[in-house]
């Protein structure tokens, strides 16, 4: 294993540069070497210091460029180098997307406002207009479909449990949402917000992918599903009920950019319908889900909580298709907040394609583990689904006990060998982060709990 050096360290930034990524972090440059976390953010500093790199960014959006004149003095890594530099652990950007960062880089007061163009969406012909490069695409949607031919929606209903977790946490942290992972797992468990504005965000992201395992299959892509999708993210979370699922008849500012969305409720109206008209007939579901990520986030249809929205809308073509869901796992709100400014002021998706490419592989990777480690399905318990649901219900909801609600089911051990074992055996599993798969909301699991179990 090569010495991780400064002159190594130089090499990695020097290469990357040459590859079109002139700005890299830390978790590049150690997977790159195989170094330490503390040795290379050492060199890093020091190379700093020398005037060899230059740093911009904090925390975690700091990057390293390498600076006027310098190059490095040896060739220490070798051909061999580690395969992370292709697959990183962060995302490598394109050179359209380098070009488009460089424009949004100039100060606000330096770049002129610009407002809603509806030609964006009006232009776009299904299926032969493409926002993301149709090889990419095509190759990610092979790449993160289920092979067999099940009822829509199978994938998510697999990947609940860890799904909740996934794509609650990611997207609520895009929002500055300071809960872990960890304690927003806790919080499920507990299922109660209190008067916490951020765990109540957390909860209404779950109850909101919840909503959208149960309806999409049923309802499909509509302005109903969205609008309710919406109102289900931002309860309690709005001072106007009024405002859940409305199009919205209020000014709406965004921060760090120039673009100004459309005032005129009419043309809001209008626009969300033809967004959601064209994505239905888009076959692809990559570019599907990422027509209605970029679209809904850059017309700005409601009060508040549009890119919430949007990121769980774009799961809609996926769940449809049977595809792996997205989750946006371990995207840096920096780099969330430079794709969309692309696409607002410059109607550019570059940033954004490189971006949602990145973090849909990193999702197929945690799904596929997830649907291998369940193996094959019982047998049983595929024979009995339906009327354990049912069986469930009648338990939970109408607090029957578990003999009555068999005998209203018809479901003695001899018609149904081996049936009151298993609905005995998952009455004493359910909790208020596993219910959904039973159609039961939360706060009746919750009651259920709180009456200790009764079955």
């Amino acid at each position: 294993m090569t010495k991780v050096t400064p002159e190594v360290i130089l090499a990695v930034v020097q290469r990357l540069a040459e590859a079109g990524q002139p700005d890299v972090s830390s978790a590049q440059v150690i997977a790159a070497t195989g170094g330490s976390s503390a040795t290379v953010r050492r060199h890093l500093e020091a190379l700093r210091d020398s005037g060899k790199l230059t740093r911009s960014g904090q925390a975690r959006a700091t990057r390293y460029r390498l600076a006027a004149g310098a190059t490095a003095t040896a060739q220490p890594v070798a051909p061999t180098a580690p395969t992370e530099v292709e697959t990183p652990s962060q995302p490598v950007w394109s050179a359209a997307a380098i070009d488009l960062r460089k424009k949004l880089d100039v100060p606000l007061a330096a770049r002129d406002p610009v407002t809603y163009q509806r030609e964006f969406v009006e232009s776009y012909v299904p299926n032969d207009s493409w926002l993301m490069p149709r090889d990419l695409a095509e190759a990610l949607y092979r790449a993160g479909s289920m092979k067999e031919q099940l009822p829509a929606g199978t994938y998510a209903r697999k990947v609940l449990e860890q799904l909740l977790i996934d794509l609650s946490w990611s997207s609520s942290r895009l929002e500055g949402n300071p809960y872990t992972m960890l304690a927003t797992q806790e919080l499920f468990k507990r299922g109660t917000a209190d008067d916490d504005a951020d765990a109540v965000m957390l909860l209404n992201h779950k109850a909101a992918i919840e909503f959208l395992v149960d309806a999409v299959p049923l309802q499909e892509l509509s302005s109903s599903l969205i609008r309710n999708l919406h109102a289900v993210l931002m309860q309690d979370l709005l001072a106007d009920t009024q405002g859940l699922g409305a199009i919205r008849r209020k000014v709406v500012n965004i921060s760090d950019t120039v673009y100004v969305p459309t005032q005129v409720p009419a043309i809001l109206e209008e626009m969300l319908e033809i967004i959601l008209n064209k994505a239905r007939y888009i076959k692809n579901p990559i570019e599907a889900a990422f027509f209605l990520w970029v679209n809904l986030a850059y017309l700005q249809p409601f009060e508040d909580g549009n890119k919430r929205t949007s990121r769980l809308a774009a799961n809609i073509p996926l769940m449809l298709y049977n595809c792996a869901p997205l989750s946006f796992l371990d995207v840096e709100p920096y780099d969330y907040a430079r794709a969309m400014p692309g696409v607002y002021e410059y109607r550019d998706t570059s940033l954004a394609v490189d971006l949602f490419a990145w973090t849909y592989r990193r999702s197929l990777k945690r799904y596929v583990v997830v649907m291998e480690s369940m193996g094959k399905p019982d047998a049983l318990r595929l024979r009995y689904r339906e009327r354990l649901t049912e069986a469930i219900v009648l338990v939970v909801a109408n607090r029957k006990s578990a003999q009555a609600a068999q005998v209203e089911l018809g479901l003695s051990e001899s018609t149904a060998p081996g049936f009151q074992a298993m609905l005995l055996d998952e009455l004493k599993k359910l909790e208020v982060f596993n219910c959904a798969r039973y159609r039961l909301t939360p706060n009746t699991v919750q009651a259920w709990l709180d009456a200790g179990r009764p079955h």
